[in-house]
């Protein structure tokens, strides 16, 4: 029998469920997904409480990671105990704009489980012998890891895109964590973990009384006085900073610049280009270091975006002789998406890639919940799904092409290598 392999299929249109919105007395946005007939549910606390917020160095990420350390009924232990009683679970996660508290579980255990998130979300006590534990492992473990070469590269290039100052770039020295008190800690959660700073997004069965519960929680949360809004400060790019680490026997290397935030129109097509460049296995520059070359197990470029920022960014680590000429591929694989259009099978390859991860993200409703909170925090909904299938599906060689011409100018980017080998900068063009 003739074996024949299943056609390609590229989805033209998703149907992603949109998040039901309710706002909350106190102010608390609520999003609500329902999922029939799943088992296990998923609440998200999403707080504008990120690093780039944080009053006093590391204040933002040890208030966060200290919430479930103790509160006015339980011990850090007996929270522990109850969470894997319940097979519960419980994590939290920080960026530069946002901190996030999820809770999932059972539907069978979820009045507990959201006992134990009013005690954590509510009536944290953050004990000094607890902060204490935690600053000191912090810092030792911070110390090690800027020891290695990937992590001073990322906090360089923040650096170098953004400035030293700017909330996005700033890092502070690992004994910033001695001088951390209590008070700064309690300032901090009293004025971010409030309703005016949250959103809440969950994902839960057609159980009204699910529904209730969470929306009773969340009314709970401290309304939070008025305040002035913080202007973000103008980035001042660097064009090149070069780390010295002696016998390195790689280099870390960050190329990249600042563009747009996702609500910008080029946004997507961005997404387009940043993907044939170095956003997949068969990419442009996978191709060229990797298999041609031998350079290096893998790159990567692709679009970031944060709350008031964006920016392409290409990352790679090789071998120490090889930082100068990487370097200069990369700018030479931008300048061929300047030069040459996208052969036709290439261009449907990169939309095959980018709507299969879209798949990939949205597969249960876990990720339709972390998609929706993305959406949230991007001032869209859920709609936006569908405008990125179209956008993408639509999108010509010559789109791609005049995009690339103007955005991947090599005089717009920044440089940043950490090793033992510096690089000349790339400034034609």
């Amino acid at each position: 029998m003739k074996r024949l392999q299943p056609p390609i299929m590229v989805p033209r249109q998703i149907d992603l469920p949109v998040a039901t919105a309710t706002k909350l007395t106190n102010g608390v946005r609520l999003y609500h997904v329902s999922t029939p007939g799943q088992e296990v549910l998923r609440i998200s606390f999403v707080f504008a409480a990120g690093s780039a917020h944080q009053t006093a160095p590391f204040v933002a990420s040890t208030t966060l990671n200290l919430l479930s350390e103790g509160t006015q009924n339980l011990t850090a232990q007996q929270i522990a105990e109850k969470i894997d009683f319940y097979g519960s679970y419980y994590d939290v996660n920080i960026d530069r704009d946002y901190a996030v508290v999820t809770f999932c579980c059972l539907e069978k255990f979820f009045a507990p489980t959201l006992q134990l998130a009013e005690e954590i979300l509510l009536h944290p006590t953050f004990p000094e012998e607890e902060i204490a534990i935690y600053c000191a492992k912090r810092k030792q473990r911070l110390a090690v890891e800027r020891s290695r070469i990937t992590t001073q590269v990322r906090e360089l290039f923040s650096q170098a895109l953004f400035g030293k100052d700017h909330p996005y770039g700033v890092s502070y020295d690992e004994s910033a964590y001695d001088r951390l008190s209590r008070e700064e800690i309690v300032a901090f959660y009293r004025n971010y973990y409030t309703a005016n700073h949250c959103f809440v997004a969950c994902s839960l069965s057609d159980n009204p009384q699910l529904l209730s519960a969470v929306q009773a929680l969340a009314s709970k949360l401290p309304a939070g006085g008025s305040e002035t809004p913080f202007i973000f400060p103008t980035p001042h790019p660097t064009k090149h900073l070069f780390n010295p680490f002696p016998n390195a026997v790689q280099s870390a290397i960050r190329v990249g610049r600042l563009l747009f935030p996702r609500t910008h129109p080029d946004f997507i097509g961005m997404q387009v280009v940043a993907t044939a460049l170095g956003g997949y296995f068969g990419s442009r520059l996978i191709r060229n270091l990797r298999e041609e070359r031998g350079y290096t197990y893998g790159v990567f470029a692709g679009m970031v975006n944060l709350d008031h920022a964006g920016y392409l960014a290409i990352a790679t680590e090789v071998a120490s002789e090889a930082t100068q000429d990487t370097v200069q591929q990369i700018f030479l694989e931008m300048e061929r998406l300047c030069n040459e259009p996208l052969p036709t099978e290439e261009l449907e390859n990169v939309k095959r890639v980018m709507l299969s991860e879209v798949l990939r993200i949205i597969d249960g409703p876990f990720g339709i919940v972390d998609v929706t909170i993305e959406n949230v925090q991007n001032r869209t909904d859920n709609n936006y799904t569908n405008r990125f299938v179209e956008t993408v599906n639509l999108i010509t060689a010559e789109k791609v092409q005049d995009l690339a011409i103007r955005y991947l100018q090599p005089s717009k980017f920044t440089t940043v290598v950490v090793g033992d080998c510096d690089i000349k900068p790339i400034t034609k063009r």
